[in-house]
């Protein structure tokens, strides 16, 4: 079997945060730092070279293949954020509640985080943590985040 290519770095997430080139994302960036932090219990780490996840939680598919993957995470891409936090939602009102999206397989899209309701966003990102906790959720140290 492969070995995952998306895996914790010692890369700094704030200097990776500052690399950001778009000052507004950069912004919301921080604001998901510190409320993905605060839900999860867990510290920030880079994964691969453009996922901040918090957490680390072992996934394992009917193949026999099996990864760590954080327990909640976003990416700032060109287009806006990715938020891999949808493992846990299966309320599809919490979605239509939420504002301007769009969603893939256990990812959300935002273009800003003015767009959604925060405290629906919230709603989300805990039940992604709770999902979580019986897969294996296990609190990262700080690693220079």
């Amino acid at each position: 079997m492969s070995e995952a290519k998306t895996k914790p770095t010692g890369e700094s997430v704030d200097a990776f945060i500052d690399r950001v080139p778009d000052e507004r994302k950069r912004e919301d960036c921080r604001t998901l730092v510190g409320l993905m932090r605060e839900i999860s219990g867990a510290e920030p780490q880079m994964w691969g070279s453009s996922i901040i996840g918090f957490g680390t939680s072992r996934y394992s598919y009917p193949s026999g293949r099996e990864g760590d993957w954080p327990t909640t995470g976003f990416s700032p891409r060109s287009q806006g954020l990715t938020l891999y936090i949808l493992t846990g939602s299966d309320d599809p009102d919490l979605l239509q509640k939420l504002g301007k999206h769009s969603t893939g397989k256990s990812c959300l899209y935002i273009k800003r985080l003015s767009d959604v309701d925060m405290p629906t966003l919230r709603t989300l990102i805990d039940q992604a943590v709770e999902h979580a906790a019986p897969h294996g959720l296990r609190r990262t140290p700080s690693t220079g985040g």
